[in-house]
């Protein structure tokens, strides 16, 4: 499942992004969005866990949580349009 994470504080770094996710279970990948002009994060990203189950409990249980004084909001990502 395709998870997205909002609200990041943007001195996170994607290992550490993926570090809390594994506390559910496993994780495929884990990708924070970088502007291109700055190089700085965008403050979002997504992570692709292979189990439903694990993904559903990572989205209830880090919901609203904070990270680094910022509450972050984690959802089910939408499916891109073609």
């Amino acid at each position: 499942m395709n998870i997205f994470v909002g609200s990041l504080p943007y001195s996170l770094q994607e290992a550490d992004l993926q570090e809390l996710f594994e506390a559910y279970g496993e994780v495929s990948t884990v990708k924070i969005i970088i502007d291109r002009e700055s190089g700085r994060s965008k403050g979002f990203g997504f992570v692709e866990m292979p189990d439903d189950e694990a993904a559903q409990k990572a989205i209830s249980g880090l919901n609203g949580s904070e990270i680094s004084g910022r509450s972050i909001a984690v959802s089910q990502a939408e499916n891109k349009k073609p």
